[in-house]
């Protein structure tokens, strides 16, 4: 394992959170007025741009320390940012230059496939919560657990785009070549041959974590219902 990587690999929070389902989450999932979020300059936790952002691409310390003070320096520097569809892909570029720390850490702020508590509404409604029979995320469980032993400090995220948790458990039984199961304990975890942390099959899994957590919030833009036309 690299040593860049061995100081924070464990950094990924437990997984857990899987049990029985809880109802929605009451934070307020409306965007600021784009206009407010564009004029904000201060790069604070508090602010307008910092909401939006956390709405869009879920909150994380990363976010909050790294993301939006980036976002704010590029917006004062760089041509008008017109829509928040553009401040997607503005807060996308500005990810693209960090190291694979904080990327990692990123990605991970989004929650696991199958997690049911602490769910942000956005979230709850992208995995489609109440739907999701108890075999499947006792599943789903498992394999996140051999997922992220493959790929050490990552954890695995998915434009979800209205498929349900067992279409997305056969992707990721796909992903890792296993065959199609409601088994909670087979594979064996120990069984898995874990990647190099910073290989390049890691860092293109990483890449295309973070590809897919831009994919997610271009989809909430619609869900909130938010046009360009009406965000210009």
């Amino acid at each position: 394992m690299a040593p860049a990587v061995r100081s924070w690999i464990h950094s990924v929070r437990p997984l857990g959170n899987f049990g029985a389902q809880t109802p929605s989450g009451t934070e307020d999932a409306s965007l600021p007025p784009f206009i407010e979020a564009i004029a904000d300059a201060s790069g604070t936790k508090d602010g307008p741009l910092a909401k939006a952002l956390a709405l869009l691409f879920e909150a994380s310390p990363v976010l909050y320390n790294a993301l939006v003070p980036g976002v704010a320096a590029h917006i004062q520097t760089a041509p008008p940012v017109l829509s928040y569809s553009a401040l997607i892909d503005v807060s996308l570029s500005v990810i693209s230059s960090w190291s694979d720390e904080p990327k990692a850490q990123f990605i991970s702020g989004h929650p696991r496939i199958g997690e049911v508590k602490g769910l942000s509404k956005l979230s709850e409604q992208e995995q489609a919560a109440k739907a999701t029979p108890p075999e499947i995320l006792a599943r789903l469980a498992h394999l996140n657990a051999l997922y992220e032993r493959k790929y050490p400090g990552l954890v695995y995220i998915t434009f979800v785009n209205g498929r349900s948790r067992a279409a997305i458990k056969e992707e990721l039984e796909d992903k890792l070549e296993l065959e199609h199961s409601v088994s909670v304990d087979e594979p064996l975890v120990e069984s898995i041959v874990s990647v190099e942390a910073g290989s390049e099959e890691w860092k293109r899994e990483l890449e295309r974590a973070v590809g897919d957590v831009g994919k997610i919030a271009k989809s909430r833009l619609r869900s909130l219902g938010v046009e360009d036309s009406e965000a210009e």
